[in-house]
């Protein structure tokens, strides 16, 4: 299969950055998206040029890491996977290809398609955990949990963190995000007794980030690689609401 690919280049977070256009050949319908790019970066050093530099990991679909706007879609246009578990077979022989870095204020570009997605991190620092002490882990059927719960609560922890939900909202929301990691503690018991902090502290670093307000169009939800559901947007608006009634 052969591509043309349209591909974002930017020097640093205060050059000016333009699309550039890309040739690849004999790529292989097997090849990952990932893959492909290692093909034209390989390319690219061999010729002298500039690799394209972008983020990856794990390549298995768990770290988040690959990040990228393709055709208009975050991670490609297949739904509930990764950039890197999308494979070249998905787009048509000979067709060009629009590769992008996430376009939102919260995540600034550092240089081609690789951003800075450590408001992430800070909201989660600001309350995304559990306090407990280490090297005390309890029997795994010490506290009984509805199997219902620990099924709800596993789905919103399957979030990866990739930023697909602020990259693809219309007002740059972090909602889904913070939904999913609330939510999978709330539905614990070992979530419960810092629930009411965690609900405030990490809203409250959400809004201080610039992160936009959630509007509901659901585009986060559609864009998921982790298809995470917008009913956990309506858990934290309740876990917020209460803690605020505690005050």
């Amino acid at each position: 299969m052969n591509f043309s690919l349209k591909i974002w280049r930017q020097k640093d977070a205060k050059s000016k950055g333009a699309f550039k256009t890309y040739r690849v050949e004999n790529i292989s319908p097997d090849t990952s998206f990932l893959e492909m790019l290692d093909i034209l970066n390989n390319n690219l050093v061999h010729a002298g040029e500039e690799p394209v530099a972008f983020d990856h990991d794990c390549r298995e679909g768990i770290c988040g890491m690959c990040s990228l706007h393709i055709n208009g879609h975050a991670h490609g246009p297949e739904q509930a996977v990764t950039t890197c578990q999308l494979y070249m077979r998905k787009f048509k022989d000979g067709s060009t290809i629009t590769i992008e870095p996430w376009r939102s204020a919260a995540f600034p570009v550092i240089k081609d398609l690789v951003v800075n997605r450590s408001a992430y991190d800070q909201i989660l620092q600001a309350g995304g955990f559990i306090s407990v002490r280490t090297n005390s882990v309890p029997d795994g059927n010490a506290i009984p949990i509805p199997k219902a719960d620990a099924d709800e609560s596993m789905d919103a922890a399957a979030c990866v963190g990739c930023g697909a939900c602020a990259a693809t909202c219309k007002n740059g929301s972090a909602m889904l995000f913070v939904a999913a990691r609330v939510s999978s503690l709330a539905k614990l018991p070992q979530g419960r007794v810092e629930g009411a902090r965690r609900a405030k502290a990490m809203v409250a670093k959400m809004d201080e980030l610039g992160f936009g307000n959630c509007t509901n169009t659901g585009a986060c939800q559609a864009e998921c690689p982790k298809a995470i559901s917008i009913a956990h947007i309506a858990r934290l608006n309740r876990e917020f609401l209460s803690a605020k009634f505690e005050d």
